[in-house]
């Protein structure tokens, strides 16, 4: 688990990995109550088949909230973040890390082709790094202590 290992690797590794689309036309609200009930971020805005946007918790909070928009009667596409930076199954840990960090923003879709084919977070990422360099400290301790398989 490394940052030269893909977002494909990253996906086949996560607990939830399910797409949840919310339409451009559906209330905020709505989207809100799909976040909390899968405990999510952030939400794929889909027209059928193709990604239109993204609606996380922060384009509300900025973008809702703030300018005085109730989640009842604003639509997502108003909100929305639009046109959206997506990864493809092929891109790196570190090609996703360095995307964020740059675009200050916390979630990817990723795209096959023209498919959605999940999101990750700059959390998905900060635990498979993690989890990445406990691999390598037991790998060490295993090596110093004359337990190593090598």
């Amino acid at each position: 688990m490394r940052i030269t290992d893909t977002v494909d690797q990253v996906l086949k590794h996560k607990a939830f990995n399910k797409v949840l689309p919310v339409s451009p036309e559906q209330t905020v609200h709505e989207a809100l109550s799909l976040m909390a009930e899968y405990d999510v971020g952030a939400l794929m805005v889909m027209s059928g088949s193709r990604l239109v946007g993204i609606l996380s918790e922060r384009d509300y909070a900025r973008k809702g909230i703030l300018q005085g928009h109730a989640s009842r009667d604003t639509k997502v596409l108003e909100i929305m973040t639009s046109p959206v930076i997506s990864v493809t199954p092929q891109h790196t840990v570190d090609d996703c890390m360095n995307l964020m960090t740059e675009g200050h923003f916390r979630h990817l879709p990723v795209i096959d082709g023209d498919r959605v084919v999940g999101i990750i977070s700059i959390g998905d990422m900060v635990k498979w790094v993690i989890s990445g360099q406990e691999h390598a400290i037991q790998a060490l301790e295993g090596y110093i202590t004359g337990v190593y398989p090598g």
